[in-house]
């Protein structure tokens, strides 16, 4: 149709009365980032089934930054599609690439997988708090519950066959329980969600950190690797 068809044509639907019209379909409309974030913040955690929402929504809830809080956050690192999930407390302060576990503790971690031949290719790795403490602070029991649903929801997207928590803090707080370290470690435990289908195996052992300050207690914590080796082979 040309031009002067269609200067006619509106002229005539003009005249009968037509003055607007109605699109075949809704107009596309740029969602920013802010209203994305708006929108996740609206969510159910049970809702978020992706890790990068996961930590939108962790950013972005105001309710949980405290003062002893920084706005540095990591909540896990590895291969999301792993069969074993190692979970410690918080990251440190000197972790300037925001992992779960860096420098030294890095280090020693790495050389307790690599002597039960543990790729840690085949392994996800994150915190219970999943921002930086200030290192003036500690971890105290209205930070953990604060920042549980977090993790929880995290176990329940990557939904591993095993979950290794290393220190006191991870083991309290994924198996809900006040016995002490001592009691909890070198044994399996068993991880339930209403979210999940069926039970995670857990085993306590002690975080990289601990054991560098404290070497003489690595003979304890390479007891409990090798169950966790033979837990692996069996499955």
């Amino acid at each position: 149709m040309s031009q002067n068809s269609n200067i006619s044509y509106l002229n005539f639907l003009k005249k009968v009365g037509i003055s607007s019209f109605l699109q075949n379909k809704p107009k596309v409309i740029y969602e920013n980032e802010d209203h994305k974030n708006n929108n996740l913040l609206n969510l159910d955690i049970n809702e978020i089934k992706k890790l990068n929402d996961l930590e939108s929504l962790i950013i972005n809830s105001n309710n949980l930054k405290y003062k002893n809080y920084s706005n540095k956050i990591t909540i896990g690192d590895g291969n999301e599609n792993a069969k074993i999930f190692i979970i410690g407390e918080s990251p440190e302060e000197e972790n300037k690439k925001m992992k779960p576990f860096a420098g030294e503790t890095e280090k020693l971690l790495d050389k307790m997988l690599k002597a039960i031949n543990l790729d840690k290719k085949f392994v996800y790795k994150s915190n219970v708090v999943p921002w930086l403490i200030d290192k003036n602070k500690k971890i105290e029991n209205i930070d953990i519950l604060k920042c549980l649903p977090f993790i929880q929801r995290q176990i329940e997207i990557i939904n591993p066959k095993i979950i290794l928590l290393m220190g006191p803090i991870a083991a309290n707080a994924i198996l809900n329980s006040n016995l002490d370290f001592t009691n909890l470690r070198g044994k399996w435990h068993k991880y339930k969600s209403i979210n999940l289908d069926q039970t995670i195996e857990c085993l306590v052992t002690y975080h990289p950190k601990y054991l560098i300050q404290f070497p003489k207690e690595k003979k304890y914590a390479w007891e409990d690797l090798q169950m966790l080796q033979k837990k692996i082979n069996e499955n």
